[in-house]
């Protein structure tokens, strides 16, 4: 539900290492979705996204392209923020950690507060290491003597590291997480967190020799031969994007203050944000998130969407030609709260097609439509709702509905709550057949004349309400309905809010 105070909330930062595919734009799209929804409650509310420019990966990838480290970071990172316009994104910021002043400043400043409380060390050390992952693994972790999560063989690497003292926090981070103090959602990823806590933690390397890094990153403090490990990199952002370590007002109005500090990520990196992270912000004394919401993946032909795998969907290619909001829309009604989502171009197409031309434009197109022409685009002002009780019952706990789905991160959920108002117009639409009334009321039934009153003016209030939660969802289609629907006692002229998607000729995927 809905609190009190301010609610940050941030995505994790991508590597760069090549464009954006069609997983980068759910988890972006499922954010916004948050953030405009909290605005629209009235709470102040800030959305941080960014680019994670620093890691090893990003380097191998630009040198295999021949291109200028820095050059080949800031092309691709410009095509993560390039993706603003056609997603309808309203992030009120997006830190870029190669480049951004605050973030060195927050990373060192992070890293002195832990040195400070005795939790680094620096020894030698031999593992295997997942360069897609960018984490060292044990022998057990792994899948046939695979990365779990690429697939891939890690590589045997041995240096000489700073590690951090995760074990000094297993007591800490079982009770805060069994106590529900840090909220990971869905159950499943709770309970994966909570196995992996409970086993024990081992302390992991914190650094990388800057020879490795090609000197990509940003030195360790009073160590400038080793470079400060990405994953460390990377999580700092949350709290150097608002000046922890410039001394800007925002760290402590929006982390320090916030009734809420809300991370989205997918569920390949939950031991970072659940474990790792809140590790460190209490080494340094510093508050912890909230909550950490976690998505699963988006598949094509069932394999994981993956920019080193090849297997991609472009987001802003779709939006192009489908539309930002079939884009949006899809993400948010067909993508599972839990378990991965298959992606193909004819699942885009028919899910845009069948909810939003066919269902939401159609009720509101003909509501439109029926003022006009039999009320001369004057909305009557009848109280009682009558016939359309069951629609005005849907209307009114539509937006207590949307809040709990939302609370409890299921988008799915929040878009059914929509749909059972635009099921129960359509079908009020087509039990009381108002070309029928209209027809009665010219004879000189004036029983009639009042039913159709009743009908245009509960159609056009549930189309209105429909309008306005549908803001967080389609911004921009939300924009056009309101266009038409007005306010008072007028509305506009009916225009298709959303055209029927012509439908491609393309196979599956993109």
């Amino acid at each position: 539900m809905i609190t009190d105070g301010r609610f940050y909330i941030t995505t994790a930062i991508p590597y760069v290492n090549a464009a954006p595919h069609l997983g980068h734009a759910l988890e972006l799209v499922q954010a916004d979705v948050l953030a405009r929804h909290r605005r629209l409650r009235g709470q102040p509310t800030r959305f941080l996204t960014g680019t994670d420019d620093n890691a090893l990966k990003n380097v191998a990838a630009a040198r295999a392209a021949g291109v200028d480290v820095g050059t080949f970071v800031d092309g691709n990172a410009a095509r993560f923020a390039a993706l603003r316009d056609p997603l309808a994104l309203s992030f009120d910021d997006f830190i870029r950690t190669s480049v951004d002043r605050r973030h060195a400043a927050g990373v060192t400043r992070l890293w002195r507060a832990c040195a400070a409380t005795g939790d680094f060390y620096r020894r030698r050390y031999e593992g295997l290491y997942c360069a897609g992952c960018e984490q060292f693994y044990p022998e057990a972790e792994l899948t046939g003597g695979l990365c779990p999560e690429h697939r891939a063989a890690p590589e045997p690497v041995a240096e000489e590291n700073w590690f951090f003292r995760l074990s000094r926090y297993t007591g800490r981070l079982l009770d805060l997480l069994e106590t529900g103090q840090i909220r990971v959602e869905p159950a499943a990823r709770r309970n994966e967190v909570l196995a992996f806590v409970r086993a024990g933690l081992a302390d992991f390397s914190v650094s990388r020799p800057s020879a490795r890094a090609h000197g990509w990153g940003i030195p360790v403090p009073d160590d400038p031969d080793q470079v400060i490990y990405v994953w460390w990199d990377a999580l700092s952002n949350y709290v150097s994007a608002l000046g922890f370590g410039t001394d800007e007002p925002d760290y402590r109005r929006w982390w320090t203050d916030s009734a809420e500090r809300v991370h989205l990520i997918g569920k390949g990196i939950v031991r970072f944000h659940a474990v790792y992270w809140p590790a460190l912000l209490l080494s340094a004394g510093l508050p912890l998130p909230t909550t950490v919401f976690v998505h699963d993946y988006l598949t094509v032909d069932r394999k994981k969407l993956s920019k080193s795998a090849g297997t991609t969907a472009d987001p802003t290619d779709l939006a192009n030609r489908y539309g930002g909001d079939a884009v949006r829309w899809w993400l948010l009604r067909e993508a599972a709260r839990a378990g991965d989502t298959d992606f193909t171009v004819e699942r885009l197409v028919q899910r845009a097609d069948g909810d939003l031309a066919n269902g939401l434009g159609n009720l509101v197109n003909r509501t439109v439509a029926l003022v006009h022409k039999l009320r001369a685009g004057q909305v009557p002002q009848a109280a009682d709702p009558g016939e359309a009780a069951r629609l005005a019952n849907a209307c009114a706990t539509l937006a207590g509905r949307v809040d709990r789905a939302l609370a409890d991160f299921d988008f799915r959920a929040a878009t059914d709550a929509l749909w059972s108002v635009v099921d129960e117009g359509n079908r009020l639409v087509e039990a009381a057949r108002p070309w029928e009334l209209a027809h009665a009321q010219r004879t000189g039934d004036r029983s009639a004349a009042a039913r159709l009153d009743t009908l245009l003016t509960s159609l056009v209030r549930a189309c209105r309400v429909l309008a306005d939660e549908l803001r967080p969802f389609l911004p921009v289609g939300a924009q056009r309905l309101r266009d038409q629907l007005l306010s008072g006692d007028r509305v506009g002229r009916p225009q298709p809010a959303f055209p029927r998607l012509r439908q491609p000729r393309e196979g599956k995927g993109q």
